[in-house]
């Protein structure tokens, strides 16, 4: 009776587990696939160059993320007041009155200066010389903006006004470290823009004379506006206008003591040759000057208003815009590529292929919590991708990397994805043998004491 029964139980349990292997279907990647051409290739060095060798251009942004929130240049201002006509007067002793000595300071970078950066070239000593040649018949710097910083390509802003050139040097050295560029350069002011001595009267050329590293002397200055235009000399003189203090050099004094040609003149000094000596004569030269510096800063303020406003008006469009293709993405109106992770992954799921970058096998796998090894095979690691030649009928070609040794896994950093890529992992056979047990063995349980009822009976 008993080994009846027990020899009936172990007949069920041989049927129930010979249906183990119609029991439980998982996927896999076979070369025969319903009519499908199925072409399985290893990934090695040279395959994945092939593979990689298939055109893929990665989806660009909007133009939008490429536009910054610039203005047109500042407009221009109205015409500037003349400068007023002095006659010649009748000749009265001219008091010698000089400006007091100034100490010399290092130049200090100002608004409107402009900047050279020059960085070394790796290049033969004639290619340099070429090099060089062609930066002096093209010099092109950065201009100190209002706000007393230059903008520098892949660089951003850096605020230089005021300081000396060791100091803008040093200013600039640590930007560049900061954004991990070789910081190999040197800095030199090209224009000079910012500091200015008003040169105007009797002169060959009324002009704005630019102060330069060098200190400017009254005897440079004068020089540089054509010198002194008088018939008699001993009627001229050389008034200076300095912060609200008006000194004068009879210019007989100035021929004949070098001292006084070599007085150095600063920021913002206002020098007039005159051949009268009415000083109310020059303080209205001094008054329509200023007039002119209020005009100037007037109408440069306004324009930097005016040009704010026109900034800020196309900074909020543009973020405007940015904020509603990223709402289309959100939305899935924007048109995207995809890749698909299947089989023994930690998710299963769709990885959207970036902007403007190609994207790896690596990426798309670990990017999406990688492969579990407990139930994954890392020897069965497989990209199914589907031929887009007509004439192929939808061939797939099954690029198989084994990643049992982990060195293989380097080769996923180099395989490039294309779009409607599916990344597949296989199972591990034992993995698929607890899935089938898993399935069956409540119905062998089920049958086992079914049959000991029934042999009881």
């Amino acid at each position: 009776m008993n080994r009846a029964l027990f020899g009936s139980i172990l007949a069920t349990l041989a049927i129930a587990l010979a249906g183990c292997g119609i029991s439980y279907n998982s996927p896999s990647v076979s070369q025969q696939s319903g009519g499908t051409e199925v072409r399985v290739v290893d990934v090695d060095p040279q395959t994945v160059l092939v593979a990689n060798r298939q055109s893929y251009t990665p989806r660009s942004l909007p133009e939008i993320y490429f536009r910054a929130a610039g203005g047109s240049q500042l407009r221009g201002i109205d015409a500037l007041p003349p400068e007023p006509f002095l006659p010649d007067e009748q000749r009265r002793t001219l008091e010698l009155r000089i400006p007091p000595d100034v100490a010399p300071q290092p130049y200090r970078i100002g608004v409107g200066d402009v900047v050279l950066l020059a960085t070394k070239s790796a290049g033969t000593t004639v290619e340099e010389l070429s090099g060089l040649l062609a930066a002096q018949n093209a010099r092109q710097g950065y201009t100190v903006r209002d706000d007393g910083a230059i903008a520098i390509p892949d660089l951003g802003t850096v605020q230089l006004a005021g300081m000396t050139i060791e100091e803008a040097e040093a200013r600039v050295f640590e930007a560049l470290v900061d954004n991990q560029i070789d910081p190999a350069f040197s800095l030199e002011i090209a224009e000079f823009n910012s500091k200015r001595v008003v040169v105007g009267g009797a002169v060959g050329n009324p002009t704005l004379v630019p102060i330069t590293l060098n200190t400017l002397d009254l005897g440079e200055a004068i020089t540089a506006a054509g010198g002194v235009q008088v018939s008699n000399e001993e009627f001229a003189s050389i008034r200076i206008y300095r912060d609200g203090s008006l000194y004068q050099i009879p210019f007989e004094d100035f021929l004949a003591r070098p001292d006084l040609q070599r007085k150095t003149l600063i920021n913002g000094d206002a020098v007039y040759v005159d051949t009268s000596y009415d000083l109310e004569q020059a303080l209205e030269f001094y008054r329509s000057r200023i007039d002119v510096i209020n005009v100037r800063r007037d109408a440069r303020t306004a324009a930097i208003e005016e040009l704010q406003a026109t900034v800020n008006l196309q900074r909020g469009e543009l973020n405007e815009r940015r904020e509603n293709f990223t709402s289309r993405l959100e939305l899935g109106a924007e048109a995207r590529d995809y890749v698909y992770l299947a089989g023994e992954v930690t998710e299963q799921s769709r990885y959207v292929m970036p902007f403007e970058q190609q994207v790896t096998l690596a990426d798309v796998l670990y990017d999406s919590g990688g492969m579990p090894t407990v139930t994954g095979d890392p020897s069965e690691i497989y990209v199914l991708r589907a031929s887009n030649n007509p004439a192929e009928f939808g061939a797939v070609t099954a690029w198989h990397l084994d990643a049992s040794n982990a060195a293989n896994l380097t080769l996923a950093t180099r395989f490039q994805m294309r779009p409607n890529d599916i990344v597949f992992v296989e199972e591990q056979p034992i993995t698929k043998w607890s899935r089938a047990l898993n399935q069956v063995l409540p119905s062998l349980i089920n049958v086992a004491a079914s049959s000991l009822r029934t042999a009881v009976q």
